[in-house]
């Protein structure tokens, strides 16, 4: 048995378990409850990039002085910086290994809910929905038939929404965390911690992304994408309070 055969059997098990409560959309329930046990086996990885972040600000004195003693030499003052995230084992990129590590489950369910068969039977998966709206199905359907605003389209009115609210959440996040932050965010006079020059400038915008996101995959994997992000901008919110 495939890895996407043994998924599907997990996803349709679970909603049979789900059905009672759920009924119609106990599968998406089902996409729930995995995202929430995928995002708890990464849990110890975000606490680790929360200490690193912490580890970060609280070199900002050396930093300060290695900016001072180097001047404008900014090749000497990179090797530094670079010297001193080693010998403190703070890593600037930390903080995307979680997100990296979830990509794995996200193409799993992008694939169980695009495939019309899975281990060469048709998928049974695509027969489920999320109230009026095929857990197969994406937007573009939805607009296809002129109905943004019917009973599959009101589904992803609220994803919408939903995605949109936590996105200026983590966008605010993300501003005050690359001020509290400059050995990553970067000065005028010095450079950004190493490997870090690129992410920040895109760190705060990378939430926004989530709405298009959702707006092209199916909606399975859109729930997943959905329900991830409402977990990260809580713990988040837990873990750096």
């Amino acid at each position: 048995m495939s890895v996407f055969s043994a998924s599907a059997h997990l996803v349709e098990h679970l909603a049979d378990l789900l059905t009672p409560l759920f009924h119609a959309s106990a599968a998406a329930a089902a996409i729930v409850l995995f995202t929430a046990f995928v995002r708890l086996l990464v849990h110890p990885l975000s606490r680790a990039a929360a200490r690193g972040r912490r580890a970060r600000v609280a070199l900002q004195p050396r930093i300060a002085e290695l900016r001072e003693k180097h001047g404008k030499d900014r090749q000497r003052l990179q090797k530094a910086m670079v010297e001193l995230h080693a010998e403190e084992k703070v890593s600037p990129l930390s903080g995307c290994l979680p997100s990296l590590l979830q990509l794995p489950a996200f193409f799993l369910l992008y694939h169980l809910f695009s495939s019309s068969t899975i281990g060469g039977e048709s998928n049974g998966l695509l027969m489920h929905r999320l109230f009026a709206a095929p857990l197969g199905g994406r937007w573009a359907d939805v607009l296809a038939d002129g109905a943004v605003f019917g009973p599959a389209g009101l589904v992803y009115v609220g994803l919408f929404a939903l995605v949109a609210a936590i996105a200026v959440v983590n966008y605010r996040h993300a501003k005050l965390t690359m001020a509290k932050d400059p050995a990553g965010a970067g000065t005028a006079d010095g450079p950004k911690a190493p490997g870090l020059d690129a992410v920040s400038k895109v760190m705060p915008f990378m939430s926004f992304c989530t709405l298009v996101t959702v707006a092209v995959v199916p909606l399975a994997a859109a729930l997943y994408v959905v329900t991830s992000t409402t977990w990260s901008a809580v713990e988040r919110a837990a873990l750096y309070r």
